[in-house]
């Protein structure tokens, strides 16, 4: 063999062995929270390093990004966000961090939902709702259908930013999509049974108006959309009236929310709560919702369950 042969063969065992590492190494992807830190987990494999940066339990609404936050978005190959206003301190980490890549928003193709929709579910009642700096619903992954959206955007930008995995990334896809397919399909059951007049409910922050619209359920909510928002003394005793009124059984606290109010409006209506709902974040890996389809099994079961005691 010539030396000119040695060296091309040489070349050409490192440039495979190059790519072999390459295509090994997994892509570095931010998700602003942990719902959809989940969703690409789910899609991505292996073939993924998922960094989220408003871990389980935690309130994206008042997040306050670290420096170490910055520095992680700063090396990602991917950043991916909820979209809808729900993120709104990402405009100065991604300033502060200098990304230059993709923001990937899970939420493209979304109708969303506008608080006047809101009130045009409760039947035109004034519920003296405070809903925040935005007239956008931003929970629109409360909705299995907008979920699936969600996990298409997703695998779309991973195969766009590693197409050598394309195939692995497709697969997944495919089998989430049929998880959310059947869940949404058994979620439709459970309220199906349920008699149009016992579908309402009372949570701690409004952040079930798509799960409400998906199923005809009526929800009402002492704070707005965001977290940040403060109920008036006045809003509290009239939700308590409507729920003496109208009988509402299906009361909850949100595990990213203050319990003390909800707690005052059940102990003064003289109703239950029914345990903590996830809206705005998984819980930790042995708790109740460690994944998105948990979380939404497990609120759908406690919601249906409250509901059928009826008042």
């Amino acid at each position: 063999m010539s030396i000119v042969t040695r060296i091309a063969a040489m070349l050409l065992g490192l440039f495979l062995l190059d790519g072999t590492a390459s295509a090994a190494t997994p892509l570095k992807v931010v998700a602003s929270f942990s719902i959809l830190g989940d969703i690409v987990a789910h899609i991505g494999g292996d073939k993924v390093q998922v960094v989220t940066l408003v871990g389980p339990d935690g309130d994206a609404h008042v997040y306050e990004p670290t420096p170490a936050d910055a520095k992680t978005v700063g090396n990602a190959d991917l950043v991916v966000v909820n979209g809808l206003g729900f993120e709104g301190w990402l405009d100065r980490l991604i300033k502060a961090s200098g990304y230059k890549g993709k923001i990937i928003v899970a939420s493209n193709g979304v109708k969303p939902r506008t608080m006047a929709e809101e009130d045009e579910h409760e039947h035109g009642h004034d519920h003296g709702h405070a809903h925040g700096d935005s007239d956008i619903d931003p929970h629109a992954w409360q909705n299995i259908d907008n979920g699936k959206l969600y996990a298409k955007n997703i695998a779309k930008a991973l195969i766009e930013a590693d197409p050598v995995n394309e195939a692995a990334y497709r697969q997944a896809e495919t089998a989430y999509l049929a998880e959310l397919t059947a869940l949404a399909t058994w979620a439709g059951e459970q309220f199906a049974a349920i008699p149009d007049r016992q579908r309402r409910m009372i949570t701690s922050h409004d952040a079930f108006g798509y799960l409400g619209d998906a199923y005809g359920i009526q929800i009402l909510s002492p704070v707005g959309v965001s977290t940040a928002s403060e109920p008036s003394a006045g809003d509290v005793k009239q939700l308590i009236r409507q729920i003496n009124k109208e009988h509402i059984t299906a009361v909850f606290v949100e595990n990213i929310s203050d319990r003390r109010l909800i707690e005052q409006i059940a102990r003064e209506s003289k109703v239950a709560v029914g345990g903590a709902l996830y809206s705005d974040a998984l819980s930790a890996q042995d708790g109740p919702a460690p994944t998105y389809i948990d979380m939404f099994r497990g609120n759908v079961e406690k919601i249906a369950g409250a509901m059928r005691q009826g008042r």
